[in-house]
């Protein structure tokens, strides 16, 4: 049964220190993450999977400087060998995993097998560009953290929750040509880890940062919503049907009457019948 919270969720949440050069996001999620499993009948660990991918996502479009699209993609040679979660700097997001074989050991290597993380950016201006890091981890945080480290080689730590009702992370990053030691971000990183799912599921973010840094100095921004969006309409439906041959789709409604296509995204039906190729 879905736990009803009594705040705001669905927000991710930017934050900084004054006294440290260091970033931080914290994202929550329920409607959202919920609509995004919805009908699936996905395995526990993988609507585990798509949760912490859905947050990861939403840490890492917050970490964007333009506006346009980002998809993170794992794939692999395991049981689940496709999970996809998309979004753009608006935080409108939409997820699928592919599972071909019976899930057994739920940790990440053991779902994936050997595979890696595909992380593609594409601003509406400017150049499209492409990330892979090995997935050879036993967290998708894991995986996470060694891209930062790869790409931009700064320190960064995520933590990522999700339990089929709730989705949630944090983040916190050292800032480029920070004038401070490590300690810091070091500091900050332990009291982080003392952080459980439960409360980072639960509590408002206001009241989790204080009880997290109250030692700290935290200036909070405002915070931005975080939606599932799918995106798929009958129009667009109807453009993909453009590519199939025109015998092929004459020969389905001859037999059937009509086409029914159905969403990988969001298992919305839309019924094509012969008026509509007119």
């Amino acid at each position: 049964m879905t736990t009803q919270l009594d705040y705001p969720t669905d927000l991710l949440t930017r934050y900084s220190f004054a006294e440290q050069d260091v970033r931080g996001e914290m994202v929550q999620l329920t409607s959202s993450y919920q609509s995004l499993i919805k009908g699936h009948q996905y395995h526990p660990a993988v609507q585990q999977l798509l949760g912490e991918m859905m947050a990861a996502v939403s840490l890492l479009t917050a970490t964007l400087k333009f506006e346009g699209h980002i998809a993170v993609q794992l794939q692999g040679d395991g049981p689940v060998n496709f999970v996809a979660v998309n979004g753009n700097h608006l935080l409108q997001l939409r997820g699928i995993a592919r599972v071909r074989a019976e899930i057994g050991e739920t940790d990440l290597r053991s779902l994936i097998g050997r595979g890696q993380l595909i992380i593609t950016l594409t601003p509406h201006d400017g150049e499209r560009y492409q990330g892979v890091v090995s997935a050879d981890a036993n967290s998708l945080q894991e995986v996470i953290q060694n891209y930062f480290e790869q790409s931009e080689q700064l320190a960064t730590r995520v933590w990522l929750h999700a339990d089929g009702e709730h989705a949630a992370g944090m983040f916190l990053q050292r800032m480029p040509a920070s004038g401070k030691d490590m300690a810091g971000f070091e500091h900050l990183a332990t009291l982080t880890d003392t952080i459980t799912a439960q409360e980072l599921f639960t509590l408002p973010a206001e009241q989790l940062l204080h009880r997290l840094y109250h030692e700290e100095t935290v200036h909070m921004y405002p915070t931005q919503p975080v939606s599932f969006v799918c995106g798929c309409s009958k129009d667009r439906t109807l453009e993909a049907l453009a590519t199939v041959p025109v015998d092929e789709i004459k020969q389905i409604l001859e037999q059937d009457g009509e086409i029914v296509m159905t969403c990988d995204y969001c298992l919305t039906e839309y019924v094509f019948k012969e008026d509509d190729f007119a």
